[in-house]
């Protein structure tokens, strides 16, 4: 299939996916002529790649991974030895980082507390 179908199936936009190609996360089939031939399983493909990345994972990570997840179903299952690991490792570096924000959003909270009442919802002077 060509580019406008693979927009098509997939929903994601053609830079997109040549961005996916330059970061070697998806090899289509080139013509002669330059032009992209997508397969179905590249559809599939897209659809990892999409599901990882709303998972919390980079580019670069999913390059790893991605050789080593197979799809049951709506699930995405790992099936090489190190990737749990792997995976196990990014979910505590995104729950440290889920932390972090949990305490600055708290200190936010105390300053904006600490204002004083007058302070809280004034109009915006410049919008009149």
């Amino acid at each position: 299939m060509r580019m406008k179908e693979m927009v098509r199936r997939t929903g994601v936009h053609e830079r997109l996916l040549r961005y996916y190609e330059q970061q070697g996360l998806l090899n289509p089939e080139r013509l002669p002529s330059g032009y992209r031939v997508y397969s179905d399983s590249d559809v599939e493909t897209v659809r990892r790649i999409r599901c990882l990345l709303t998972a919390g994972l980079t580019t670069t990570l999913i390059g790893q991974v991605l050789p080593c997840i197979r799809t049951d179903g709506e699930r995405l299952v790992p099936v090489c030895p190190d990737l749990v690991a792997q995976l196990q490792q990014e979910r505590q570096r995104i729950t440290t980082a889920i932390q972090e924000l949990q305490t600055s959003r708290t200190m936010l909270d105390l300053v904006i507390t600490a204002a004083p009442h007058q302070m809280e919802e004034q109009p915006d002077a410049s919008a009149a």
